[in-house]
C-alpha cells in the first residue's frame, strides 16, 4: 500500500511539473513571437529625448500586443563612441528592429549596416543619416523625421517680421557639426536672415548643450557688443544663452529664438524673454519610427522617408 501511494503520489507530481513546464514555455514562446524594437536616442539629459522615450513607452503601452520595447540614450550630446556601443549591444541582443536617432550623421553609418547585415531591420528618426556615407557602405535607411530647415526658417522669419530691421546683427548658436539637424537648421536661419538683408556677424558650435553654449554666447556678445537677436539650434542652447546675457546685463536687449519646444522654454516665451520656438513633436517622431519599424517587419517592405510635422510656438499659442 505505502508502495502504491508513493507510486502515485510520484506521478501527480510528475504531471503537475509537466504542466508548469508548459504552462511557462507557452508564455515564453508568446513573449518571443513578439518582435523587440530597440529605441536608441541622444542624450536623455534634453527634456526633447525624455519627451521622446515617453513618447515611445505610451505607444508601446498602447500596442503591447504587437511589440516589445527597449529603450537607450547616451549621457551627453557629443558622445558618439557611448551610442555606437549601444547599438553593438542591441545586435549583440539581436533585436528585430532598431528605431535610432544618431548623434553623429557620418560616424554611425557603419554600425546601422552592421545592424542590417545582421538582419536588423533599422529606421532613422529626428537626426537624418548622411547620403553619402549611406551610399559608401550601399545601403539604404528610411527617415522619419522633420524638416529642420524649414523649422528653423519659420522662426527666424517670425523674429525677422516681429523684431529686426535691415541692417541688424545676429548670432547663429549651431548643434554638433557633423549632425545634419543642425547643418538643417542653420541653413533655415540663414534664409530667413538674408532674405530680410539681416547680417550673421558670427556663427558658432554650442554642441547642443546648455553649458557650451553659454561659453560660446559669452564670447559672442564680448566680440560683437550691438548683437539684436541670437538664433539658437535648440532651446537647450536658448537657456545657456539666456545665462550668457544675464551675467553681461543684456537680457532685455537681445532677442532669443530656439528649437523643440521643451517644457523650460514655455514660460520663458510666454513672459517675453524668448520670443518663439518650434515643435517638431518627439513623442510623435517616436511613434511613427516604430510603426515604420513593425511595418517592416510584418510586410517584409521598406516604406519611403516620412516627413513629420514642425509648428511654430509663440506667446500666443501657449495662452
Amino acid at each position: 500500500m505505502k508502495r502504491l501511494l508513493l507510486l502515485v503520489g510520484v506521478c501527480v507530481a510528475l504531471l503537475l511539473s509537466t504542466t508548469v513546464v508548459s504552462g511557462c514555455n507557452r508564455a515564453q514562446q508568446g513573449e518571443a513571437d513578439k518582435p523587440r524594437i530597440a529605441l536608441v536616442m541622444k542624450s536623455l539629459a534634453n527634456e526633447f529625448f525624455k519627451t521622446m522615450e515617453n513618447g515611445a513607452r505610451e505607444h508601446q503601452k498602447a500596442h503591447s500586443d504587437r511589440y516589445s520595447l527597449i529603450c537607450n540614450g547616451i549621457k551627453n550630446e557629443t558622445d558618439v563612441g557611448r551610442q555606437i556601443e549601444i547599438v553593438e549591444q542591441m545586435i549583440a541582443q539581436r533585436v528585430d528592429a532598431l528605431v535610432l536617432a544618431p548623434a553623429d550623421s557620418k560616424a554611425l553609418v557603419p554600425v546601422c549596416k552592421k545592424a542590417q547585415d545582421a538582419d536588423i531591420v533599422v529606421v532613422n528618426i529626428d537626426n537624418k543619416l548622411d547620403d553619402e556615407a549611406l551610399q559608401s557602405k550601399g545601403i539604404d535607411i528610411p527617415f522619419v523625421g522633420p524638416d529642420n530647415r524649414k523649422g528653423a526658417r519659420m522662426a527666424a522669419e517670425y523674429l525677422a517680421e516681429k523684431k529686426l530691421q535691415t541692417g541688424d546683427e545676429v548670432a547663429i548658436v549651431e548643434g554638433v557639426p557633423n549632425a545634419f539637424n543642425s547643418v538643417q537648421r542653420v541653413k533655415g536661419f540663414r534664409d530667413a536672415m538674408e532674405a530680410a538683408n539681416v547680417k550673421i556677424v558670427t556663427s558658432q558650435s554650442g554642441n547642443w548643450m546648455q553649458d557650451d553654449a553659454e561659453q560660446v554666447v559669452a564670447g559672442m556678445i564680448s566680440q560683437h557688443p550691438n548683437l539684436d537677436a541670437i538664433l539658437c539650434a535648440n532651446d537647450n542652447m536658448v537657456l545657456g544663452a539666456i545665462s550668457a546675457l544675464k551675467s553681461a546685463g543684456k537680457l532685455d536687449q537681445v532677442e532669443l529664438i530656439g528649437y523643440d519646444n521643451i517644457g523650460a522654454i514655455q514660460d520663458l516665451i510666454k513672459e517675453g524673454t524668448v520670443l518663439c520656438t518650434i515643435d517638431q513633436h518627439a513623442d510623435q517622431i517616436a511613434a511613427y519610427g516604430i510603426e515604420y519599424a513593425l511595418d517592416m517587419l510584418n510586410k517584409d517592405t521598406k516604406p519611403e522617408d516620412r516627413e513629420t510635422p514642425v509648428d511654430l510656438i509663440t506667446a500666443e499659442d501657449l495662452k
